[in-house]
């Protein structure tokens, strides 16, 4: 067990100028690479030169910066494949469950709109009565608001006008009821970078909705957690959001999605 533990030191450090170059915005020189790599310049041109016969590097002839090859692009685009988003995040989300005090669920965007395909209880919470397979409404959850903030305009525009009518017809004041409503709220989810609801969907109940990114920057999935007013924490930043917002930032990283 311990010479499993113990793993190949080179095959570690050599790692070290792949996390560089993926986490670049372009070529790298040699020298830049080497420094933010932690490593001499000769040490790293020797990792590059075995990286390179593997193609997991490619060098550019004309410039002489460095950059992932072909091989790593197959790596990346396998494992991808093999990734699923709900699965993922229904592994985590007991974690969250407990840590949080508060029930928290997944949501993708369906044929109708969001929709509930996951449910994690929480032993400390006031039971909601939201079921799988509910479709969220845009503008008064904040699972909908989330969607509605990120999901191309197309997808989204018969049910926003709709959902204003029937606001309207109702008189309801909490939530926006014309498009420049809609879009300063939206614009508000995109700055805060997640939704939040109080009062407004059910009676009593707050909410936030966290969304996940793919690795071509589309929102895949909302990771959600609502409860009661009494008990749950709804200040940004606080005990319930910030946990909320790391785990939805951890999976989106985890399915590719580039780091700012």
């Amino acid at each position: 067990m311990d010479k499993e533990r113990a793993g190949i030191q080179s095959v570690e450090v050599g790692f070290a100028l792949l996390q560089v170059m993926a986490q670049a915005h372009g070529p790298l020189m040699l020298r830049d690479l080497a420094q933010a790599a932690g490593m001499s310049a000769a040490k790293a041109h020797r990792y590059l030169v075995s990286f390179q016969r593997l193609e997991l590097v490619a060098q550019d002839p004309n410039t002489t910066r460095y950059d992932l090859g072909p091989a790593a692009l197959r790596l990346g685009l396998a494992s991808l494949t093999r990734m699923d988003a709900v699965k993922m995040a229904r592994e985590r989300l007991a974690t969250l469950a407990e840590q949080i005090g508060q029930t928290t669920a997944l949501a993708v965007w369906g044929n109708h709109g969001p929709t509930i395909v996951h449910w994690q209880q929480s032993p400390k919470s006031v039971t909601v009565n939201l079921r799988l397979g509910d479709v969220m409404p845009l503008l008064s959850s904040a699972t909908g608001r989330c969607f509605a903030a990120w999901m191309p305009r197309t997808a989204i525009t018969e049910m926003l006008d709709e959902e204003m009518a029937q606001a309207r017809k109702m008189g309801r004041q909490d939530v926006p009821v014309d498009p420049a409503g809609v879009e300063a709220l939206l614009a508000e989810v995109r700055r805060q970078g997640a939704a939040r609801v109080l009062d407004t969907l059910l009676p009593g109940v707050a909410g936030f909705c966290a969304p996940v990114f793919d690795s071509s920057n589309q929102i895949t999935l909302g990771v959600v957690t609502l409860g009661s007013v009494a008990t749950f924490d709804p200040e940004w930043g606080g005990q319930v959001e910030a946990p909320l917002r790391r785990m939805a930032h951890q999976l989106s990283l985890d399915l590719g999605y580039p780091s700012p």
